[in-house]
């Protein structure tokens, strides 16, 4: 009897070590990365950051979030309801100066650079928009409420003397928009968005696209006052346009809280940026990350990212 007793407890041991080692090996911080709506560049990106951190982050489980996109994530990731979020230069660093769309300074840093993100502007064939001047009044789709298309919108508009509200705008996911344009219910669409990005793929798949351009003058202009903005070409054979295509381009960039532990940075850092290759067999975009250029950015660097990046 006492050893059928002693055998029970031995097992009671056993099955509860198992559990409390099964307890442990399962015990993963839960992390959110805030991307953009369906259709764009962003979410692919942060399924791609969000497999790195999960493959190679030790205790750390990331998740992409749906968001409205690059205006916004930079207030999630502030406010705390997002761990880190993907967010163009150009809205950072308005973010970090309470200017433009954001009426307070905020607490937000950058972790690292990543893809560029280039300004679709398209229309369809016999639409009568040759140029920016021609929207108004037309019915333009510029992207969610929360995206970056509507900032860099505002910012180009104004050099025609011209408003938001001088278009007809829907506030639609790239996906949502492009595929009104295919249907005819808006005259152009807008994303802001890396590419080849697949909204404008599917489209460009059952119609002929029209790529509205700026031309080496406005482009010039938009650059010199909008210095966080470049000159892009776009191949020709990415969109089967015909023609290469020059277009406005903004670096995105991995953005925290400032107040982001250090060490749970830099556990982050490395497993992202220490395995692009890995990062690049997810999502191509990966290819045209420089992570030297992080040291170049138009917001404070995180201070765990600063000593990662000058470390390389």
């Amino acid at each position: 009897m006492k050893l059928k007793l002693n055998k029970i407890a031995i097992s009671v041991v056993a099955i509860t070590g198992m559990a409390l080692a099964s307890t442990v090996a399962t015990a993963q911080e839960k992390l959110r990365i805030g991307t953009a709506s369906l259709g764009g560049a962003y979410y692919p990106m942060g399924q791609a950051l969000s497999s790195m951190v999960n493959k190679h982050a030790e205790g750390y489980e990331m998740v992409p979030i749906v968001t409205g996109g690059g205006a916004e994530n930079p207030r999630l990731v502030d406010s705390g309801e997002v761990e880190l979020g993907i967010a163009p230069a150009s809205l950072s660093f308005l973010a970090v100066k309470g200017k433009g769309p954001y009426k307070d300074p905020l607490n937000i840093q950058a972790m690292g650079t990543l893809h560029s993100s280039v300004l679709h502007m398209v229309t369809l064939p016999g639409s009568g928009i040759e140029g920016l001047e021609d929207l108004k009044g037309k019915r333009v789709a510029i992207g969610p409420a929360g995206g970056g298309t509507i900032s860099i919108m505002r910012n180009l508009l104004s050099l025609y003397d011209m408003k938001i509200e001088d278009l007809v705008p829907s506030f639609l996911s790239y996906a949502d928009g492009f595929s009104q344009l295919a249907d005819g219910n808006v005259d152009a669409a807008f994303a802001l968005a890396g590419f080849p990005t697949s909204a404008v793929l599917q489209t460009g798949a059952t119609k002929e696209l029209k790529f509205i351009e700026l031309g080496d003058e406005m482009m010039d202009t938009v650059t010199g006052k909008f210095p966080y903005y470049s000159n892009v070409t776009v191949p020709a054979d990415v969109y089967n346009s015909g023609k290469d295509i020059t277009v406005i381009g903004s670096a995105n960039m991995l953005i925290a809280s400032g107040e982001m532990d250090e060490e749970r940075a830099t556990v982050l850092l490395k497993a992202i940026y220490d395995n692009l290759d890995d990062l690049i067999a997810e999502n191509a975009l990966a290819k045209q990350i420089v992570p030297e250029n992080s040291l170049d950015l138009p917001i404070p660097l995180h201070p765990a990212a600063k000593a990662y990046f000058e470390s390389r």
